[in-house]
């Protein structure tokens, strides 16, 4: 792509992330575009089939187009919730604890329900500017396997998860984060454990010595973002963490996202 062809592709895509075009919008004519923007009509079909490629646009009928996002998911109406009676622990330690909850759902006979309670953990995918992702390779006892996971751990009561996701990553690995960036929360096991994972991501970061964390340490390596789908197949990627976050990267990747 000239650099011309690039410039009309960098105008038309910031129309859509400013709003001047917004979700559902339809984008002027082929003609209208070959003109406002004093480019060819081949050159501006390769501009638009690389938004299309991106998903900033779809192809609505012949030579039209429209700006991707409006399709959303109705919310179903509100519907009554189960109904909570009370609580009582029969298991409790520093790590973990274990509640046994007196519910009632709608038109079903109430019941104890078992629900593991554990800490607040954060995650984080470094990732550096040769689109290389920052892991540990680990062995974890509950599996029995080695696989590779992204540092991460408990985020301490005094801290923010994004303090707490810098931190794990330096002890973990001796390389300290640039800023870190919140992109998604999430319950990895939403019907019987409450453990809220906060999932980060970091451009870059500075080697600033060896890890200091013995209980977590693991080989330390810096993985091609090409090479996640193989190792995802494989099954050499460990922890719902480690997968959340690795996915939202390739699935932003795919949108043209950086």
């Amino acid at each position: 792509m000239g650099p011309k062809t690039q410039r009309v592709y960098e105008t038309i895509r910031s129309w859509i992330e400013s709003g001047r075009y917004g979700p559902g919008d339809k984008l002027p004519s082929e003609r209208t575009l070959t003109a406002e923007l004093e480019i060819g009509r081949t050159a501006l079909r390769q501009v638009l089939a690389r938004l299309a490629n991106e998903h900033f646009i779809k192809a609505h009928d012949r030579s039209s187009y429209r700006v991707l996002g409006s399709e959303s998911v109705p919310t179903p109406a509100e519907m009554e919730p189960w109904k909570i009676h009370g609580t009582r622990n029969v298991y409790e330690n520093r790590w973990v604890n274990l509640d046994l909850v007196d519910v009632e759902p709608p038109g079903v006979n109430r019941f104890e329900h078992h629900v593991v309670r554990l800490f607040r953990v954060a995650v984080t995918a470094v990732i550096d500017d040769q689109d290389r992702v920052l892991m540990l390779w680990r062995y974890r006892f509950v599996p029995q396997q080695w696989g590779w996971e992204l540092p991460g751990g408990i985020v301490d009561s005094d801290e923010d998860a994004a303090t707490t996701a810098a931190r794990e990553t330096e002890e973990e690995t001796g390389w300290r984060p640039s800023p870190v960036e919140h992109v998604v929360s999430y319950q990895p096991m939403i019907g019987m454990v409450d453990s809220p994972h906060e999932i980060f991501v970091a451009r870059g970061a500075e080697k600033v010595g060896e890890p200091t964390d013995a209980e977590e340490a693991g080989e330390i390596a810096w993985i091609p973002l090409a090479d996640i789908p193989h190792l995802m197949s494989e099954g050499k990627l460990m922890g719902s963490g480690t997968l959340v976050a690795l996915l939202h990267i390739l699935a932003s990747r795919a949108r043209g996202d950086r």
